[in-house]
């Protein structure tokens, strides 16, 4: 007798499966059937396990009890949420063990999140537990937090950075003359838009050339380190040797963007010749964020090697996520991870001065504030800009209030009066009424 639900997919947990031996992948899976009455979505479950790991719409005589036991993927939870008449929803996680491809970058992906997202319209990919045996082979972030902090000397604040803009178009010349002056106004890091390529105004080799000259130079006036990302983006049989010419070239550290893909990634952080900070750029992650969330990413992107990474923040000009989403992608990038550093988390997109103590107690000072308008639109020229971020960075650690600080400096203060402070709208959760809230800051 055939039953309807695979025991060695179906009667598991995750108190039974070896989870040094499986990666967890939970999802959210939302199904409606129009006029009809959907009674069973175990088989739809059933059938996606199957088509992450061993099966196939049909069954064939070499699809053994031994290799669903070895291989298959196993359904080890399924929490029901009340949904309405046709539809079915419901969290799932999935347990795919990983004698199937061992620490292969590219067949995980497409084992946890590849033909999966046939199975449903409204399918997403919520988080991923990686297991000790698969983590034990991935080195992670060669510098992450603590190694940037030692290679820059600032340990006790957030760390600002000029992203270089326009995008495209200006010349090597132009470029470090713009890096120049924003050193000068005390930024930690600058980098490349992610845009900028091999134009035909401007070889990576000539960019970076030209700016490590300009923050020599800036060096000799402030003391300051300054690390410039210079973009390696390529395509596959080139993205090595781009990457370690720009090392050879002085290069202190390298942008690659997400359309790379995660295993690239993986391979220049392991590289022993590429021993620089390496920062991920997600724009390509955007079109990916209906299907898989960006906590799930961001994860995959530390242990494939990320020193920093973009994140975002429901406060930038381009929220994507919720709220909470982007808050929790933060937390991920620094959470414990057994022997995975932590990587940077980089609230981007629109930031000006004054989403600074907004935004430092939102992910606290374990951050990269990134500014390319921000700062170079700052009316009294990019040093200025520059150094209204260190002067609001440096008042949000002492807990000044920015028009505070502001009085007397003047970076800061023409910094607010174009583009503003923003307080944080308050959520009342858990009572009543507002009047029923203990006063607080009572002075006498």
């Amino acid at each position: 007798m055939k039953l309807y639900y695979e025991p060695i997919v179906f009667n598991q947990t995750l108190d039974g499966v070896d989870l040094k031996r499986h990666i967890i992948g939970t999802y959210y899976l939302e199904d409606p059937v129009p006029g009809e009455d959907p009674i069973d979505h175990f088989s739809l479950v059933q059938s996606m396990s199957f088509e992450g790991s061993t099966g196939s719409w049909e069954e064939t005589a070499e699809h053994t009890e031994e290799v669903k036991k070895r291989l298959s993927t196993k359904v080890v939870g399924y929490y029901q949420i009340p949904s309405p008449d046709n539809v079915k929803r419901a969290v799932v996680q999935l347990a795919f063990p990983i004698d199937a491809w061992g620490p292969n970058v590219p067949m995980i992906l497409l084992a946890i999140a590849g033909n999966c997202f046939a199975y449903s319209s409204k399918l997403r990919f919520l988080d991923v537990h990686f297991p000790e045996d698969i983590l034990k082979e991935f080195q992670g972030p060669k510098f992450g937090v603590s190694g940037i902090r030692e290679k820059l000397g600032v340990y006790d604040r957030p760390l600002s950075l000029h992203i270089i803009k326009p995008c495209i178009g200006m010349t090597p010349k132009e470029t470090a003359e713009q890096v120049y002056a924003t050193a000068l106004g005390g930024v930690d890091m600058t980098k490349d838009d992610e845009m900028i390529s091999d134009v035909y105004n401007c070889k990576m080799e000539d960019r970076l050339s030209a700016v490590m000259e300009a923050l020599d130079k800036a060096k000799s006036k402030t003391g300051k380190e300054v690390i410039y990302f210079v973009n390696i983006t390529d395509e596959a049989d080139k993205i090595v040797d781009k990457a370690r010419r720009a090392v050879k070239l002085g290069a202190n550290g390298l942008l690659i963007a997400y359309s790379a893909g995660p295993s690239f990634l993986r391979v220049l952080a392991e590289d022993p010749e590429i021993n620089v900070p390496i920062m991920l750029h997600p724009s390509h992650m955007l079109a990916l964020i209906a299907s898989i969330s960006y906590p799930a990413m961001a994860k995959i992107c530390r242990i494939c090697g990320a020193d920093l990474m973009h994140t975002p923040t429901y406060w930038s000009t381009i929220p994507m996520v919720s709220h909470e989403e982007g808050i929790r992608t933060a937390q991920v990038k620094l959470a414990p991870l057994r022997h995975i550093r932590q990587t940077w988390p980089m609230p981007a997109a629109g930031m000006y001065p004054g989403l600074t103590p907004l935004i430092d107690r939102e992910f606290g000072k374990d951050i990269v504030l990134l500014a390319g308008g921000g700062m170079l639109g700052h009316p009294l020229g990019y040093t200025a800009g520059a150094r209204a971020w260190q002067q609001a960075i440096e008042a949000t650690m002492q807990d000044v209030p920015l028009e505070e600080a502001a009085k007397d400096k003047k970076e800061l203060r023409a910094a607010l009066e174009k583009w503003g402070t923003f307080k944080r709208p308050e959520v009342r959760w858990f009572r009543a009424s507002p009047k029923y809230y203990p006063i607080r800051d009572v002075h006498p």
